[in-house]
């Protein structure tokens, strides 16, 4: 067959859901060529337009959207004994076909600390419904770097989504855009 007639590959959102080994090479790979990778985390038990729109305005915060997706056991730690709904590896990859989402990752831990830790994003994303202080990896990422205007956004926040079933969710608070990229640990220079 000529390559006139060739199929593109068929792309598959499966693809996307990585170990977590797998996207710490994704996101280096990404960050030696010049792009910022966002970070955010949670459950998505039920994936609904909040979820999405927050996947937005994260994404447009980087070049890079890694998303790292509560395991089945953790759901149920935080949510209670009939959940999830949908199981994890469902989850990842219903989050993984969003086109502005490049990697995924499911996590077992209390909390994505590790991951964040291991990942070092440039920039740590989570619904304007947290408070800042109650972020996951917010003090742990901040602390890093000498606080400027530069490298802290501290509350931005997109207003509530009104029209969807769960009004309350809010896009995106900027934890941290990281202007040294971890210092002394850089993988760039400054």
């Amino acid at each position: 067959m000529s390559n006139a007639n060739r199929k593109p590959a068929l792309v598959t959102a499966r693809k996307q859901v990585l170990a977590r080994d797998a996207v710490v090479k994704k996101i280096r790979a990404a960050q030696r060529a010049g792009e910022s990778v966002v970070f955010t985390n949670g459950c998505f038990d039920l994936l609904h337009v909040g979820h999405l729109r927050s996947f937005e305005q994260a994404r447009n915060l980087g070049d890079r959207l890694v998303v790292a997706v509560n395991s089945d056991a953790s759901v149920r730690k935080l949510k209670g004994e009939n959940r999830p709904i949908v199981p994890a590896r469902q989850r990842a990859e219903m989050v993984a076909a969003l086109s502005c989402v490049d990697w995924v990752v499911v996590f077992g831990s209390a909390t994505p600390l590790p991951l964040i830790k291991q990942f070092r994003p440039d920039i740590l994303a989570k619904g304007g419904d947290w408070a800042l202080d109650a972020i996951v990896g917010g003090p742990e990422v901040t602390s890093c770097f000498p606080v400027t205007n530069k490298s802290l956004v501290a509350g931005k926040t997109i207003p509530t989504l009104h029209g969807t079933w769960l009004p309350h969710i809010k896009a995106v608070a900027v934890i941290c855009t990281i202007s040294l990229h971890f210092g002394a640990l850089s993988h760039r220079k400054p």
